[in-house]
């Protein structure tokens, strides 16, 4: 299988046309880790054992070519919300686990997958954005991935229209204060496509990832 070791997976040169470059393997911190770093992740398919992806093309989305609707522009300035980041890590990642996925049976973020990833939150290597209404309300959140200065995007869900979505551009102007100038969203959605999101090579990927690691950004305070 290709799933070789404990941290090791086959190069994406040798990944499936799916992009497959894992199958089984432990769901672990270390794991995870090393998986993030190389552009891989994990995506649960029922009746399958745990398969672990770095597709080719690759979804990003440039800073410099982010694009806001005038609805979504609007919507900023009338949703009275307040933006935290990492205050509900757990309540986020559950809330998108139960979020309704029309034309979709189930959800890929098993309970397995959300003890992972609350495991790589704990270390400093998962974060949360959550948005908040006028009554302290959980509205909307997202959660994702740091892998050596780039974020990557896993899930999002909202309990008011748009609030997402503004979860999505609070996160982006907080990357930018720290230096960093596209984000990692894995495969594309046409949420991201209307934001100006673009899909590149899995070599191209690999390079920009390259050279962000190189660079060593810090993206949130709580990371390791």
């Amino acid at each position: 299988m290709l799933f070789r070791r404990r941290f090791g997976f086959s190069p994406p040169e040798k990944a499936t046309s799916e992009g497959i470059v894992g199958i089984g393997g432990p769901l672990d911190v270390p794991t995870l880790q090393c998986a993030y770093r190389q552009g891989i992740f994990p995506w649960p398919h029922t009746g399958l054992p745990l398969l672990w992806f770095n597709p080719d093309p690759r979804a990003v989305l440039d800073f410099d070519e982010l694009h806001i609707p005038e609805r979504l522009a609007r919507r900023r300035k009338k949703l009275p919300l307040h933006f935290t980041i990492d205050q509900a890590f757990e309540t986020v990642i559950t809330s998108c686990r139960k979020a309704p996925r029309p034309g979709q049976e189930g959800t890929w973020i098993t309970p397995k997958i959300v003890t992972a990833f609350k495991g790589l939150h704990s270390v400093g290597d998962a974060h949360s954005i959550e948005a908040w209404d006028e009554s302290g309300s959980l509205v909307a959140g997202l959660y994702g991935v740091t892998a050596g200065g780039v974020f990557s995007g896993e899930s999002m869900f909202h309990n008011v229209s748009d609030a997402s979505k503004l979860c999505v551009l609070f996160l982006i102007e907080h990357l930018k204060e720290r230096g960093a100038t596209w984000i990692d969203i894995q495969t594309m959605t046409p949420h991201f496509a209307m934001l100006g999101a673009k899909e590149i090579s899995r070599a191209d990927y690999l390079a920009r990832l390259r050279a962000v690691q190189e660079s060593s950004l810090a993206l949130f305070d709580r990371e390791p």
